[in-house]
């Protein structure tokens, strides 16, 4: 590869951890209870936004307006349900793959939308401590798929942009990493390649993306 990175950054959900389908689960109870049936593209298309932004997209599309106030009840409402259901589940090779960035010399940073607590619930801290810098949804004032918060993990790593490649799933991610100029592969976990065509090169898998960092080129946009 060419100008191989000095940094990887993470997204979380379908990245390193296997826990949308739980995010899903929640998500699609609180929205039957409020009256509006879920799609699960309807959640899995909007992994990396901020909670509270995905229940007034949801809310508009059907239709309907929600208050800030209760869309804050709502979102806190998941959050409790999350913390009850959720289990730490990996995406298939992403603990070895983080773990060889380190021993290659790599830094690593773990870019999420998920509030600190729902990351805390999710993440050992094993894994964490494999991150030179983590940013959550409640580090940023504007969430995936605005550059802030990959800006910002650049910013603390003190890594330029061209020695950087964000590794995403979903297409606020994608959109997020591609904003603050940084190269972005996207691994097909979650959706479809369809949903994936706006990053730089899309993977089926860790050892797929392995192949394209150490052996092949990585292609450039």
């Amino acid at each position: 590869m060419r100008n191989r990175p000095l940094a990887i950054l993470f997204d979380m959900d379908g990245v390193v951890t296997h826990t949308m389908p739980f995010h899903y689960r929640c998500w699609k109870r609180i929205f039957e209870e409020e009256g509006l049936s879920l799609r699960r593209v309807d959640i899995y298309a909007r992994e990396g936004q901020k909670g509270i932004n995905s229940i007034r997209e949801i809310f508009a599309l059907k239709g309907v307006r929600v208050s800030t106030r209760r869309a804050t009840e709502l979102l806190k409402k998941k959050e409790i349900l999350f913390k009850r259901i959720a289990r730490t589940q990996f995406v298939p090779g992403a603990r070895t793959f983080i773990r060889d960035c380190k021993r290659r010399g790599l830094l690593t940073a773990l870019v999420t939308g998920t509030s600190r607590h729902e990351m805390h619930r999710v993440l050992p801290e094993a894994i964490l401590a494999c991150f030179d810098v983590v940013v959550t949804g409640s580090d940023v004032r504007e969430g995936k798929p605005a550059p802030e918060p990959y800006q910002k993990a650049l910013s603390l790593l003190k890594v330029p942009v061209s020695r950087a490649l964000v590794i995403e799933n979903a297409p606020f991610g994608i959109r997020s990493a591609r904003a603050a100029g940084i190269r972005c592969v996207a691994l097909k976990t979650s959706l479809p390649e369809s949903y994936l065509s706006e990053a730089d090169l899309i993977v089926r898998d860790y050892q797929e993306l392995r192949r394209a960092l150490y052996g092949q080129t990585f292609p450039r946009k």
